[in-house]
């Protein structure tokens, strides 16, 4: 009789394996976890197309900066882009155009380095040294400076610029700003 209470507890385990594998495998759950790619790679190839979007944004400004190009510098710029100039500043959107279209501050160089890209969901957050050659009204600007530039992806799927900040680098033995 043992034998027998063995095989029967046998094939009612089994069986219960095989309902549930079988539920499982034919669930809607299942469908999911085996058609859907990992998030993670999914996650990866976005960031990596953002990263790639950002870069060529990141030109696009340099460029339009260098060639006072002022149609360009309107499409990156967000309606409510507020900017934070090297002296402390504020500059909207608007008066970062009238400078660049007066031709106020004229650049013949930006070479960027040391660029960070970051993403947190639709907003990325991009840090980076300038070496910039060029003049403002009050005379050279030419010299190193960090900044931060941060991109919010709009309703359209655009990334937009929303907010720049950029701090001009002292050298050892340049005087010191005001504190």
């Amino acid at each position: 009789m043992l034998p027998t209470l063995r095989l029967l507890r046998t094939l009612l385990r089994s069986r219960w394996i095989l309902a549930s594998v079988s539920f499982f495998l034919f669930s809607p759950l299942a469908v999911l976890a085996f058609t859907t790619p990992p998030t993670g790679q999914l996650h990866r190839a976005q960031k990596h197309e953002s990263r790639h979007e950002i870069d060529q944004l990141e030109e696009a400004w340099k460029s339009a900066m260098v060639k006072a190009n002022v149609p360009a510098m309107d499409a990156l710029l967000a309606d409510d882009y507020m900017a934070i100039t090297p002296s402390g500043t504020l500059q909207s959107k608007e008066q970062t155009l009238a400078t660049l279209l007066s031709g106020a501050i004229h650049l013949t160089s930006i070479d960027l380095t040391d660029r960070k890209v970051r993403f947190y969901g639709s907003t990325a957050l991009v840090t980076s040294r300038a070496e910039v050659v060029g003049t403002s009204p009050s005379g050279n600007i030419s010299g190193s400076y960090r900044y931060t530039r941060v991109y919010v992806r709009n309703a359209q799927g655009k990334w937009k610029i929303v907010s720049f900040e950029a701090s001009r680098i002292r050298e050892a033995g340049e005087s010191k700003p005001i504190q």
